[in-house]
């Protein structure tokens, strides 16, 4: 019984070592094979399809209507806007979260503390940055400017506003670049947004995502483009 067991072993051994080869130069066959196949005008236009296809469900997991905030902000301030993005996405889940208050007293879409708002200097900021300060000076440019706040009247309708969603962008676009944003010290500024390593990390997550995503999404419309043109 042993001995026709040893001998099965061994039959599948040589079984084995006689396919291998075998396996090995079809698989080379199939590679050169499918190189050739491709030189094929039909079969190139199919694979380019696929590829394309693949391209076109790519999307930016960013609600559109806040884009274009995002890259205004950006031009002033040279903060990119996928970071704004980030921030955003991180702060309030773009604003959905409600209220747009935090227990700490962090307001608007942007998660901003009164005291960074409207500016430490005011006497009445300390501690986490709540503050004491009148309702119609958080507001107010010319007491944000006094006080050395980085709230802004981005729509000059009068008023620094963190729950009017232009304001809040770009007054978060002004602080990080005043952390270093602009100048490409991306993690000291996420830093000073929030002092957290595990929040640093969350915005770069977000912030490397929709920057994959865009770059994917540039590809597919110059492939798009190239095809349409001929090239």
């Amino acid at each position: 019984m042993k001995q026709k067991k040893n001998t099965s072993y061994k039959t599948k051994a040589w079984i084995i070592i006689l396919l291998l080869p075998i396996t090995i130069t079809v698989y080379i066959l199939l590679i050169i094979g499918w190189k050739e196949l491709q030189r094929i005008p039909v079969v190139m236009e199919w694979a380019e399809s696929i590829h394309l296809k693949s391209f076109s469900q790519e999307k930016l997991d960013i609600p559109e209507e806040y884009i274009t905030i995002y890259k205004e902000a950006e031009e002033i301030y040279g903060v990119p806007w996928t970071l704004l993005a980030a921030h955003h996405r991180m702060e309030t889940i773009f604003s959905t979260m409600d209220p747009l208050l935090s227990p700490v007293g962090a307001e608007g879409h942007m998660q901003f503390m009164p005291c960074t708002f409207v500016g430490w200097s005011h006497p009445s900021c300390s501690g986490l940055g709540q503050g004491d300060i009148p309702e119609k000076d958080k507001v107010n440019p010319e007491i944000i400017a006094e006080y050395g706040g980085y709230g802004v009247d981005a729509n000059k309708d009068g008023v620094a506003d963190p729950y009017d969603i232009e304001d809040a962008i770009f007054s978060a676009a002004n602080y990080l670049a005043a952390s270093g944003a602009a100048d490409g010290e991306l993690e000291k500024a996420i830093f000073n947004y929030n002092r957290s390593d595990k929040y640093v990390e969350d915005v770069l997550y977000f912030y490397h995502l929709y920057e994959s995503q865009l770059e994917a999404l540039q590809s597919a419309s110059a492939l798009q483009t190239g095809k349409k043109d001929g090239l």
